[in-house]
């Protein structure tokens, strides 16, 4: 009869049920330790095998024992590679973060090891349609790099921070695109552009305690979408032409700038140049002025017929000279000499050689020392005339 059937009065553990009170836990485990000595117990040879014989009895339960908590403790040892860190957790509860190489925990369930890749560079790719600051729509496309930087952060502070870093992303992106114009994301302003959304994205993960760390965005040239293409490639040829305006603008400048600035003081130096002569002239006028004057004072009639002398000369030499010879009351002969004169300078002229053209230049030498005897010849003149 089993023991659960109707009428039995035993337990499974060999008990017997009525007014009797809960078995003995001593009893219990005796009896446990008897069935356990009774599976290792040593038989005789040619004995039958349903016969009992000696159990190995505490020593041996005690070896098997000891062999099994070995074995458990043995399972406490790991080893962290150096890319790695261990997060021991004590009944589920963050405990401390060990280093690469071997090290012990106390084995499950009292302890665990989660291990974690901080140098593993995870990369992902961002493509969306933005919104510039002067309401245009760009076309971005970014990737963006990032790591494991704090172990626990990334365990145990958010639930999921791989889809935290790509909205993060997402929010930067638009934040930045947002700020800055068409013209500056298109051309010049890519890198500073990839530089603000990686700060941008970094802030939001740090605000959130993600534990990771953006290494690079790199983001590829933004494009206008397909729609409005053609009219932004337009937009493009006349920004490159204006440039290209200019740069020919700022060559001509920089060639024209400086002949004009060397033109100007070349022709200053030469009014300066007037100036010093003129005033030289004319302090030499003065101081003959003034000679005169005393001569005047000393003579006045000689000097007046001296005056009129040089004046009529001045006059004279510079008029047209006709010679008539009324002898014997015949016909006039006209000697027409300055035309005579005129004519044979002009042959002259056309006949000289390059280096006889210079001539005219190296006769006024002459002329400037003729002005400079006039004063001796008046002086001498002047002594006849005493």
């Amino acid at each position: 009869m089993a023991w659960n059937e109707p009428g039995n009065d035993k337990d499974p553990w060999g008990g017997k049920q009525g007014n009797e009170g809960p078995p003995d836990l001593d009893e219990v485990v005796r009896d446990l330790r008897k069935k356990l000595g009774g599976l290792f117990s040593r038989r005789g040879d040619g004995e039958n095998s349903g016969s009992g014989g000696p159990s190995l009895g505490g020593a041996g339960v005690s070896l098997i024992l000891g062999v099994i908590v070995a074995l458990w403790l043995a399972s406490g040892i790991y080893i962290i590679e150096p890319a790695e860190r261990g997060l021991v957790l004590h009944f589920g509860a963050f405990k401390k973060v060990t280093q690469a190489g071997p090290n012990w925990h106390i084995p499950y369930p009292v302890e665990q090891v989660i291990k974690v890749n901080v140098d593993q560079i995870n990369s992902f790719r961002h493509k969306a349609q933005m919104l510039t600051r002067d309401e245009n729509i760009v076309d971005v496309e970014l990737t963006v790099q990032s790591r494991i930087q704090d172990a626990v952060d990334y365990e145990f502070q958010d639930q999921n921070p791989d889809k935290t870093i790509q909205d993060a992303t997402e929010t930067a992106v638009r934040e930045t695109i947002g700020k800055n114009k068409l013209d500056f994301i298109l051309t010049e302003g890519r890198g500073a552009v990839a530089v603000q959304i990686k700060d941008g994205i970094q802030g939001l993960l740090n605000l959130y305690k993600t534990g990771l760390i953006v290494t690079s965005v790199n983001m590829q040239p933004a494009k206008p979408p397909e729609a409005v293409k053609s009219a932004f490639d337009d937009a493009i040829k006349a920004r490159e032409d204006k440039e290209r305006q200019e740069n020919e603008a700022h060559a001509y400048s920089n060639e024209v700038v400086p002949k004009a600035r060397g033109a100007a003081a070349r022709r200053v130096a030469d009014a300066e140049a007037y100036r010093d002569r003129r005033i030289a002239e004319a302090g030499g006028e003065a101081d003959r002025f003034g000679a005169v004057l005393t001569e005047y004072e000393k003579a006045p009639e000689v000097t007046r017929e001296r005056l009129y002398l040089e004046a009529v000369e001045s006059v004279l030499g510079k008029a047209g000279k006709v010679i008539v010879n009324v002898e014997g009351g015949g016909n006039i002969t006209y000697l027409p000499l300055d035309r005579l004169m005129n004519r044979a300078s002009a042959n002259g002229e056309e006949t000289a050689t390059p280096e006889t053209a210079t001539a005219p230049q190296a006769q006024a030498a002459p002329a400037d020392g003729a002005k400079g005897e006039r004063p001796q010849r008046e002086e001498a003149r002047t002594r006849r005339v005493r």
